[in-house]
């Protein structure tokens, strides 16, 4: 995954690129990076933070760079943003998404024009050159990034930095947000809108899908109107938007306490507590609570100050360590009790096995397990959500093709209707695998009714398979 948030400002901009990109942290931890334009022109820092938080990397950095617009990004994947200098002059960018037709597009710029690509580590291309090479085969900005918007396979956002001021796109189908916030003599792009509220800015406005904008700091003119359609990712509610966020006027907080109320509507246990693995999963579980009259707890508390979210290192083995390492258990709270414990999915179902293996050893006497959406049965194609490298790496698929084994592919459908016996019996075996005392997903049409705007919207690729 990744975010990105830039700004244009009348004032020095720097501390407000820097704050704003940081609010992002939640999103990848790989790489950190700010462009700026100023007195000197174009200036540039990128650190690795995989190790360190982005603002630990970049506080010298702040003393040195210089200017009154500027983006920055936290990646998931490649460094950026990038400088770069074409016939359409020079500018920064940085973006984020997924390009599915990575090959083919780069044969697609050779044949264009294009000479080389500068190579990172492990033979890929960086996405954001190639996205920069789309753009200059245009004879403008905004033709190039419709025209890089129409080629790619799956999602980017851009945010494309000029001496003159900032374009921002959203992604054809709007499967990301983009949201501008406003203050005197200012406005902002960003990711997250909470990211700029602490920085004076203003809700402005969301772009459309396909939209593009140009930025300066009286305003945001609309360059390329949007696209009737739209798909956004309906996970970005469910796990990987920040408790403050909204997306099309939906709050996450708020959505995920109605989300956690409908599951406690269809369920029949009648445990002594109920919890919500931290942090995505708590705000379910106060929702469920609220609703069941069942008393909320926390057994186990997150050691924030040095542990992070356990999706982001590259190996699994890493990911299994910290997910264990972080939670540190209330004894008192777990011993000799009956949980409801709320996730916010289950995706190889390595971290909840182990959670919940963790809770019978400090002396839970049964944990039922109730995701927060549906089985994830297919890969996501448009956003990079999950480190898995085939669709076998989730717990779904791995059953599935058990249960049915040539016939796997042709079966999948069936196993996303929860009225199935197919889907009954392949929840039943996760649940023993997991070890649950009990299992119930999420069903798909009340999760869509949580979120509250059209399913149409939505995109549910990964729980049903329709684009």
């Amino acid at each position: 995954m990744g975010g990105i948030f830039g700004v244009v400002s009348k004032e020095d901009c720097v501390m407000n690129l820097f704050f704003g990109t940081d609010y992002h942290s939640h999103l990848g931890t790989r790489r950190g990076g700010m462009a700026v334009y100023g007195p000197r022109g174009f200036d540039r820092a990128i650190h690795n933070i995989e190790n360190s938080p982005f603002r630990t990397k970049f506080e010298r950095d702040v003393a040195e760079l210089e200017g009154n617009m500027g983006i920055g990004c936290i990646s998931d994947s490649e460094p950026q943003p990038l400088l770069v200098q074409s016939h359409l002059g020079s500018f920064a960018i940085t973006t984020v998404g997924r390009i599915n037709n990575e090959q083919e597009l780069v044969a697609y710029s050779y044949k264009n024009g294009s000479t080389h690509f500068l190579e990172m580590s492990g033979g890929g291309v960086n996405a954001t050159e190639l996205v920069a090479s789309l753009i200059n085969q245009e004879h403008s900005i905004v033709e190039g990034i419709r025209h890089a918007q129409q080629l790619i396979d799956g999602s980017m956002n851009i945010l494309l930095l000029t001496k003159d001021g900032l374009y921002a796109a959203r992604d054809r189908l709007g499967r990301m947000p983009v949201v501008l916030g406003k203050k005197p003599g200012s406005v902002c792009a960003s990711f997250e809108n909470f990211a700029y509220y602490n920085l004076g800015y203003q809700d402005y406005r969301e772009l459309g899908p396909g939209e593009i904008v140009f930025i300066t700091p009286d305003g945001a003119e609309t360059v390329s109107r949007p696209g009737e359609d739209m798909q956004i990712c309906s996970f970005l509610w469910v796990y990987y938007g920040y408790p403050n966020s909204s997306y099309e006027g939906v709050n996450v907080e708020e959505m995920r306490y109605r989300c956690g109320s409908m599951l406690a509507k269809r369920d029949n246990v009648s445990p002594d507590y109920v919890a919500g693995v931290p942090d995505s999963g708590t705000a379910h579980a106060i929702g469920y609570a609220n609703e069941s009259g069942i008393p909320f707890s926390r057994p186990f508390i997150k050691y924030t100050p040095t542990w992070p979210r356990s999706f982001m290192p590259a190996h699994q083995s890493q990911r299994n360590l910290i997910a264990r390492m972080k939670l540190i258990p209330v004894h008192s709270l777990i011993k000799g009790k009956s949980l409801v414990l709320i996730d916010d999915s289950i995706v190889r179902g390595t971290q909840l096995r182990e959670t919940t293996e963790f809770l019978y050893q400090s002396g839970a006497k049964e944990v039922h397990v109730r995701p927060a959406c549906p089985p994830l049965v297919y890969g996501c194609k448009y956003l990079n959500f999950s480190r898995s490298k085939s669709d076998l790496d989730l717990i779904t698929r791995r059953i599935i093709l058990e249960r049915e084994g040539d016939r796997a592919e042709d079966m999948l459908s069936d196993y996303t209707d929860p009225n199935s016996t197919n889907y009954q019996e392949m929840v039943e075996e996760i649940r023993r695998q997991q070890n649950f005392t009990s299992l119930r997903y999420h069903r798909l049409d009340d999760m869509e009714q949580s979120i509250g705007i059209p399913p149409c919207k939505l995109c549910t690729y990964c729980f049903n398979g329709k684009e």
